[in-house]
């Protein structure tokens, strides 16, 4: 049985390119000899790393912290362009595939869980979208918006942030063309199951709330310290900083402030606060995504620094084991 692919997943903050990259540079030690494999290259899964110009705010891993690993789906997009799960999923698979074929070991890593989530399920095939139902939606108050998806899909709205326009007309336009909320359509994609065998391990790094937090209040600091407010003043000044690009937490909070004259210092308690968010909701799907047979779960205990090289040694001894399975 060839090995399994693994994906790291986790919250913000939480090691998972550091992981991968220790993951990497075993394999090429020669962890994975007997296998054959003699390298290894990273499938980066996050939805803003795609954008060239995007680095500190992403958290995109610089050429040194890569240590000479090859990673894909990096800087493929212009921060002017809209890229959809879609395109990175054709981009991953693709990706995945040359990885193989050059026997080297692909490794997938990222924050954004719909892109780990088509990965391992496929798509959710939700109708196309409806041009005229569309724009009658958007040109609505955002706050009768928002009453109508309260009305019409509770669920779907507890999970959604009341500024997420997009998101809130798409939930509305399904259901109006369906009849159906989209969250039981989407639970009903979470329990199709392929009858295949599976092509991939799931890592899962699992934080203390109160830890990752802390950590997430850190790395923002940093990101300030290294230049955020430069880097998306000078995204602005070229006018290159698209609507689906400027969504990018640290961004979106850090543009709106310049053109609004906002305090940069109240821009950044802001960004740690939606930070802080984004991770509550990550950990949501991560409990999800604990109940899938075979997940490989590695947690961490208090405030200590992640065991990189212990976890990289975990996952290639579960890929070895699976592999004689």
């Amino acid at each position: 049985m060839p090995l399994l692919t693994p994906i790291i997943a986790g919250p913000t903050a939480g090691g998972k390119s550091a992981l991968a990259v220790a993951l990497a540079l075993r394999v090429r030690a020669g962890a994975l000899a007997s296998h054959a494999i003699k390298d290894a290259e990273i499938v980066t899964a996050d939805a803003f790393q795609v954008y060239r110009w995007m680095d500190i705010g992403t958290a995109k891993p610089t050429p040194a912290e890569r240590c000479g690993v090859v990673h894909h789906l990096i800087d493929i997009v212009e921060p002017t362009e809209r890229f959809s799960v879609s395109q990175w999923l054709a981009a991953a698979t693709e990706a995945i595939a040359g990885v193989r074929a050059r026997g080297n070991l692909p490794i997938v890593v990222g924050g954004t869980h719909l892109y780990v989530k088509a990965l391992l399920d496929g798509l959710f095939e939700g109708p196309g979208a409806d041009g005229p139902l569309r724009a009658e939606l958007l040109a609505l108050p955002r706050a009768v918006l928002r009453a109508e998806l309260e009305r019409i899909d509770p669920v779907a709205a507890a999970r959604l942030h009341p500024n997420d326009l997009r998101r809130t007309v798409r939930a509305i336009e399904i259901y109006r063309l369906t009849g159906r909320p989209i969250s039981e359509l989407q639970t009903q994609w979470d329990q199709i199951r392929s009858d295949t065998p599976p092509e991939f391990l799931t890592v899962l790094l699992d934080w203390p709330v109160e830890a990752i937090n802390r950590r997430i209040n850190e790395r923002v600091r940093q990101m300030m310290a290294r230049g955020l407010e430069a880097e998306t003043q000078g995204l602005l000044a070229r006018g290159v900083l698209g609507p689906q690009a400027r969504e990018a937490l640290g961004y979106k909070q850090l543009a709106r402030a310049m053109e609004t004259g906002r305090a940069i210092g109240d821009a950044v308690e802001e960004i740690k606060i939606e930070t802080r968010r984004f991770g509550k909701n990550q950990r949501t799907w991560l409990r999800r995504l604990r109940t899938t047979p075979g997940v490989m779960c590695l947690e961490v205990a208090g405030d200590r620094p992640p065991d990189l090289e212990g976890w990289a040694s975990l996952v290639v001894q579960r890929l070895c084991l699976v592999g004689r399975a």
